[in-house]
């Protein structure tokens, strides 16, 4: 190319250094745009590790108030509670006990940093239930055990009054019944919670990648969940299911598990009127510290490039175990932020 023809481009121009790279990236990952999903057990008396995430912890009510402090001074956005009780049953009755071990923990940690962080806890019965699915079973007409969808609806609508009561900002229904959210609204509504906003995991897909979870949570499930989860083949249904969660009064959604659904975050971006979540799972959390691990991949600049993904593609919210280590630049000595 001639200078009479034009000035010649040259993108690689402003690739030249590592202060030009930076001044011109597009997507940045903010700390505040982070929330550190957060395991407390009933029963122990100092953080059990989880052997299949390593550097990640069950806590104790003490020790997750600890986390909950870390996650202020390193100035993310927020943490998601998980509940893993002692005792399980067909109903899931610890998840709405107000001295639920959920609840209880809830409580603790509002009231430790509830001014500084926004608190979310996880709203499903999965946890809570001694056969691990997400809601109340019971038999169709062709004699099969199912989800009883309206039936857990109900449990849903307590354990969200519990949580309200407890102090929870932000409640994330998880569990992907038909409703779930119009019925939940309704209730925190007539109870006077109407500042309490909700997180709707919209496209929850069935995945491999949640096995490190089940292990989290002690998990009782034998089986999938299939029957209400959506299939990973499918990508036009998840809009179809944010659509109808916004309309039923989200305020957030939810894209779940992130990386390999980056397709469905960015279709959901697009077209989103409330801000757009993606949850980076166990699985792929694990996949990367057992690489890393193995000396296969560089810890730091995969954490960087794979939260770097899931924002470029449309999430503006991050749930990831790697939360405080990517906002802070470190991990703590023994590899453990969590303890």
């Amino acid at each position: 190319m001639t200078a009479a023809s034009g000035p010649l481009v040259r993108p690689r121009r402003l690739r030249g250094s590592a202060p030009l790279r930076r001044l011109v990236r597009e997507t940045r990952v903010h700390p505040a745009q982070l929330v550190l999903p957060a395991f407390v057990r009933e029963g122990i008396t100092a953080p059990v590790e989880i052997s299949s995430m390593p550097g990640v912890h069950q806590h104790t009510v003490d020790s997750l108030v600890d986390l909950a402090r870390e996650c202020v001074a390193a100035g993310i956005g927020g943490i998601m509670l998980f509940g893993v009780p002692a005792t399980k049953d067909a109903r899931g009755s610890g998840a709405d006990d107000p001295e639920g071990i959920l609840n209880v923990a809830t409580r603790a940690v509002v009231d430790a940093v509830g001014d500084e962080l926004v608190v979310m806890t996880d709203l499903c019965l999965d946890e809570f239930t001694d056969h691990g699915h997400c809601g109340v079973l019971s038999t169709d007409q062709r004699g099969e055990v199912v989800v009883d969808n309206d039936a857990t609806l109900e449990r849903y609508a307590s354990m969200a009054i519990a949580q309200a009561e407890a102090g929870a900002h932000v409640l994330g229904p998880s569990g992907m019944m038909d409703g779930q959210i119009a019925r939940i609204r309704q209730a925190l509504d007539e109870a006077g919670h109407s500042d309490v906003a909700l997180l709707a995991y919209a496209a929850k897909y069935t995945s491999a990648l949640y096995g490190p979870f089940r292990e989290a949570v002690d998990s009782s499930l034998t089986g999938d969940r299939a029957t209400y989860q959506q299939d990973p083949a499918n990508g036009r249904e998840a809009l179809r299911e944010i659509a109808l969660d916004v309309a039923e009064g989200a305020d957030i959604i939810m894209v779940k598990p992130g990386q390999p659904h980056l397709d469905v975050i960015a279709a959901a971006a697009e077209v989103s009127p409330v801000p757009v979540a993606a949850y980076q799972i166990s699985g792929e959390y694990s996949q990367i510290v057992a690489a890393a691990e193995r000396g296969w991949i560089d810890r730091d600049a995969a954490v960087a490039e794979s939260l770097t993904h899931l924002s470029r593609a449309g999430a503006r919210i991050i749930l990831t175990y790697f939360a405080i280590e990517h906002a802070t630049g470190h991990r703590a000595p023994d590899g453990d932020r969590r303890r």
